[in-house]
């Protein structure tokens, strides 16, 4: 592994310092000469940054708790983080910068499924593992997986289904009641894809009887999209919202506003607490599914986590996301650590394939193998309430 290169460094640098707001003296080279160099392409700045920020943090708890320990086969790990913005202009570069400049192991914890449709086949096609990104997209679930693309989360499909199965179920919400406001992209492509394969799983006949609004990334021009929604025949009792926390925030608050007496769902990726920020007493009842437990379970890793991130931070607030990047980390780094040498790009992937059926302390086994590139299928789902994100279960929507 060479050291990183001045150019990269300055980026990484400059994304770090932007993304947290911190004015740190940061020493020549961050990566000390033999590091285990991995990289990340993320939004630390702009409308997605919160979550950039928070993945990111878990990512480095993990890799800082590692190192403490020795890192892996005395070697330390390193994490080159680059901004875009959630722009997927800006994450080609990146990408570019940190496969072949950096020459990183892997790139880990990306953020958004619009960076990944660019991201994914850059790192297929100088066989440099794509992990644990920030996204539920079906394009990273291809059967059989692509060799170079390994997922710790569930998906989108399974986010929506799991909404759309509870609402008709527990909810008692017809299917042509249930109406969808996503982003007008492959990330909100794929939550209502799922969404309406469960429509049809409960007997819809026509799909053009549920509404769909709709709005463009990176924006909160959210009008058009909701006026879809109340101008539906068949008015909405629940909204299943796939989308960033800004456009959701400013969605759920003039809906409201306007009349509209439906529940609200949105998935994971939308970040849990800044949206309840941004709803304030708007936020109540709003449900958001997650792809990880609650930060505060009583789950031997959740415990891990929150320990691992007040080493990092004292300061640090646990999150969803943070979580998120520490169990894909923790993850990855049980798969190295039983890599007989040296970690390198074609041993990782294989490693992560050997692991097989394993647990690390969710409560639940997960699996990994040459034909099962995604480690869980569980949706964790939490409600707004009084302005914290608390944990929900599907059978409480039978209540009025």
């Amino acid at each position: 592994m060479k050291k990183s290169s001045g150019l990269g460094m300055v980026i990484a640098l400059l994304g770090f310092l932007l993304g947290s707001g911190a004015a740190l003296a940061a020493p020549e080279n961050p990566c000390e000469e033999g590091a285990l160099v991995f990289g990340m392409s993320t939004a630390l700045s702009g409308p997605a940054a919160r979550l950039g920020l928070e993945m990111r943090q878990g990512v480095l708890a993990a890799f800082a708790e590692a190192n403490r320990a020795g890192g892996i086969h005395g070697a330390s790990l390193c994490l080159v983080a680059l901004d875009d913005g959630y722009e997927p202009a800006r994450t080609v570069p990146n990408m570019h910068a940190l496969i072949e400049k950096e020459q990183v192991l892997a790139v880990v914890g990306n953020v958004g499924t619009p960076t990944a449709v660019v991201a994914s086949p850059i790192a297929t096609r100088f066989r440099t593992l794509f992990y644990g990104a920030f996204t539920g997209a079906g394009l990273l679930r291809k059967t059989p997986p692509d060799r170079y693309v390994v997922n710790y989360r569930a998906s989108y499909a399974e986010e929506t289904e799991a909404m759309v199965d509870a609402l008709v179920l527990h909810g008692g919400v017809r299917p042509e009641e249930i109406a969808f406001f996503t982003q007008r992209d492959a990330f909100g492509d794929a939550g209502f894809s799922g969404g309406l394969r469960a429509l049809r799983r409960h007997g819809l006949k026509d799909v053009r009887r549920v509404a769909h609004g709709r709005y463009e990334r990176n924006t909160v021009a959210i009008e058009n999209g909701l006026a879809t929604v109340l101008m539906a025949p068949t008015p909405a009792r629940a909204v299943i919202m796939v989308g960033a926390y800004s456009p959701c925030a400013a969605f759920v608050r003039l809906a409201k506003a306007s009349g509209l007496a439906a529940r609200f769902l949105t998935v994971s990726f939308v970040g849990a607490a800044p949206l309840a920020e941004e709803l304030g007493r708007d936020g109540e009842g709003v449900i958001v599914t997650q792809v990880v437990p609650h930060y505060d379970a009583d789950l031997a890793v959740v415990r891990r986590f929150r320990q691992a991130l007040a080493r990092l931070d004292p300061a640090g607030k646990p999150s969803f996301g943070a979580l998120e990047g520490y169990i894909a980390s923790r993850i990855l780094l049980t798969a190295m650590q039983a890599m007989p040498g040296k970690p390198e790009r074609e041993g990782i992937v294989a490693a992560l394939e050997r692991l097989g059926r394993f647990d690390i302390g969710l409560g639940s086994p997960l699996m990994l193998g040459p034909r099962q590139h995604q480690a869980s299928h569980t949706v964790w789902p939490t409600v707004i309430r009084a302005g914290k994100v608390v944990p929900f279960s599907w059978p409480e929507l039978a209540r009025p």
